[in-house]
């Protein structure tokens, strides 16, 4: 499990749209706008992984969340990956809560998964 202090670290999401992936020769920028959970290590790499919520007009009351894989050392054309909403929980604690309990493994899982459809 991942090791956060949540009260301090993280503050709700604003509502708006979907993040969009970072742009080509984003450079130094913070790849995701979302809350950084962990950075871990896959097929050499560092991976930075982030929480990013997702607004749904037809379900107001719940957390929608997704991960945002983004290597460390990410060249200009390298871009982000993204799951599909993986967590629906009814606040935002229990959101960050249900995403911090994934372990590298799991992790790597996904991102596997992931990448496996961008290519």
């Amino acid at each position: 499990m991942l090791d956060f202090d949540m009260e301090s670290q993280f503050s709700p999401p604003p509502h708006g749209p979907p993040i969009s992936p970072p742009q080509a020769g984003a450079g130094n920028e913070r790849p995701s706008s979302g809350q950084h959970l962990t950075t871990f290590t896959h097929e050499g790499r560092f991976w930075d992984v982030f929480l990013e919520f997702v607004d749904d007009a037809l379900r107001p009351g719940s957390c929608r969340g997704q991960l945002c894989f983004v290597p460390s050392d990410r060249a200009d054309h390298e871009g982000a990956v993204r799951t599909t909403v993986i967590i629906i929980e009814p606040t935002f604690e229990e959101a960050m809560g249900r995403a911090a309990g994934f372990d590298q493994h799991h992790l790597a899982a996904m991102l596997r998964s992931v990448q496996k459809l961008s290519d």
